[in-house]
């Protein structure tokens, strides 16, 4: 993933601190997001925090309440990812949890201005899903920490400018 061109190659987010909001419906496809979230966010010298809910619609929320706790407690995060995971099934539910989730993840992200990477992956069926989590395959949830990782250095440097 190509870094932002505002941002400047100085403004490298070694001391940034990240949320990870994973949600553990399929606990397998779960652990590969994380684990390349946390090695792209350790490859930059950053830190996370780790918050788990029970599905992709809880997410945005989960974000929200936590970024504003960790405000008022004085230890604000730079940045946030979504993990997850959503699978097509036989039900209109899917078009709801992947359609919401990722609107108000955007929402949340415009209103706040607030650096996210959407690591939730939306899918037809476990061999979509696998081929995109895992690291050695497409790895979106390192892509959705990249993601955030270039947001964080394109606030950082507007902010300096």
């Amino acid at each position: 993933m190509a870094a932002p061109r505002s941002a400047p190659e100085h403004v490298i987010p070694t001391h940034a601190r990240v949320l990870i909001v994973e949600a553990r419906f399929y606990d397998d496809l779960a652990d590969s997001l994380l684990e390349g979230a946390k090695a792209a966010i350790a490859e930059v010298g950053a830190t996370c925090e780790v918050h788990t809910v029970p599905g992709a619609l809880e997410i945005p929320a989960a974000i929200a309440i936590l970024m504003d706790a960790a405000a008022a407690r004085g230890q604000p995060f730079d940045g946030a990812v979504a993990l997850g995971t959503v699978i097509r099934g036989e039900t209109t539910h899917y078009e709801i949890v992947s359609e919401e989730s990722s609107r108000a993840l955007m929402d949340l992200s415009v209103s706040r201005k607030m650096p996210l990477g959407n690591g939730i992956l939306t899918v037809e069926n476990d061999a979509q899903a696998w081929a995109r989590a895992r690291r050695s395959d497409l790895d979106k949830g390192g892509g959705a920490a990249k993601a955030c990782l270039a947001m964080i250095r394109l606030k950082r440097a507007a902010e300096q400018a």
